[in-house]
């Protein structure tokens, strides 16, 4: 058993075992190989101030394992193990990628190894800690559940993250007219303008980079990062799917939302042109959407921005949708899990991401 450092030549054989991982997964989609692909191969923005390392763990001609191991130059303290899949029972390769990974910290003067954040939180964070037997939804994490004791071992802190889901048939918003009149007429909540992709992604960015500055896991996103994720996504995408908090016309925060792509996928479907036509021919088909990130500026933080956003996306989704799912939120963080619980329903779907102190 060997760890191999991957040539780009190779780069094919990772993506394959990590389809292979899942081949008779019938809850499992694929969404995310186009953005790992363009990585692994040192295309993305991110590369270009980035350590890229892919290795996969082999026995003859057998691959068990792979992962990619990364030191972003917003985030050098740490090094991470990212879009990482294994085959079962397969705890010496782990073995070898966490001792692999030591001696690279060791080398670089690194104290921290990260495990389960796939490079930026824009791209993913967490594996999957329950709902195994559920489909995943877009742009959410799915791994099989022997993941979590490979490294449960190492860790030496474990961070957990919810989502929660809500019944749209019996959501009620609640507020009182008065206190709902007073945010409206503060704020103003508009739809993006995908049509200018780089000035929405300046504005998307900036709050990004000021909304998040202070959560666990999050650095500063650069602009070209953030237009180069959306490039693809927009075709799947309407103005609406992304909106912004603005006063006294100046953004402040924002939301963005989206149908659940992942119901027009079949088991073992990728997204792609496919995909896009049956967005446009049958929008009723999907059932479900997702909120997967709702930031506000610190000083406009509590002053009812994040009420003004949740409304209008109320008031577009209409009675289009059965349910809304969210994005993952850390336990840790009491005011977002606090709308979690006023409206959710329940905690849906829980992560966790491990932190090895060296």
């Amino acid at each position: 058993m060997k760890i191999e450092v991957i040539a780009q030549d190779k780069i094919n054989k990772y993506l394959t075992f990590m389809k292979d991982v899942y081949k008779n997964n019938i809850y499992y989609r694929d969404t995310m190989e186009t953005v790992i692909k363009m990585i692994l191969k040192g295309k993305g923005e991110i590369c270009k101030t980035s350590t890229i390392i892919p290795i996969m763990v082999t026995e003859g001609d057998k691959i068990l394992a792979v992962c990619t191991f990364a030191i972003v130059d917003r985030m050098a303290d740490t090094l991470q193990i990212c879009f990482f899949e294994a085959l079962e029972q397969q705890e010496q390769a782990i073995d070898l990628i966490i001792d692999y990974g030591k001696a690279l910290a060791k080398e670089r003067g690194i104290k921290e190894i990260l495990i389960g954040l796939d490079l930026h939180v824009n791209y993913g964070l967490g594996f999957l800690a329950d709902h195994f037997n559920t489909p995943v939804s877009f742009g959410g994490a799915y791994n099989p559940p022997y993941y979590l004791e490979y490294f449960k071992k190492y860790a030496t802190k474990e961070i957990n993250l919810v989502s929660y889901l809500i019944d749209m048939h019996n959501f009620q918003f609640n507020l009182p007219q008065p206190l709902l009149e007073r945010i409206t007429s503060k704020y103003t909540v508009r739809k993006a303008n995908f049509k200018n992709l780089q000035e929405t992604m300046e504005t998307y960015t900036s709050l990004n980079n000021q909304a998040f500055q202070s959560h666990r896991f999050y650095y500063q996103r650069r602009k070209e990062e953030d237009l180069e994720l959306f490039q693809d996504m927009k075709l799947l995408l309407k103005d609406e799917n992304l909106l912004f908090l603005e006063f006294e016309g100046k953004p402040v925060g924002f939301m963005l939302w989206y149908p659940d792509f992942n119901e027009l996928l079949k088991p073992g479907e990728k997204l792609g042109l496919k995909t896009l036509i049956k967005a446009k021919i049958f929008p009723n088909k999907i059932r479900r959407f997702k909120i997967v990130e709702l930031g506000v500026i610190p000083e406009h933080q509590k002053r009812g921005g994040v009420l003004a956003l949740l409304h209008k996306c109320h008031e577009l989704v209409g009675g289009k949708y059965d349910l809304c799912e969210s994005s993952w939120i850390l336990e840790e963080n009491m005011d977002s899990r606090g709308l979690g619980m006023r409206w959710g329903d329940l905690e849906y779907k829980h992560y966790k991401v491990f932190l090895v102190h060296l």
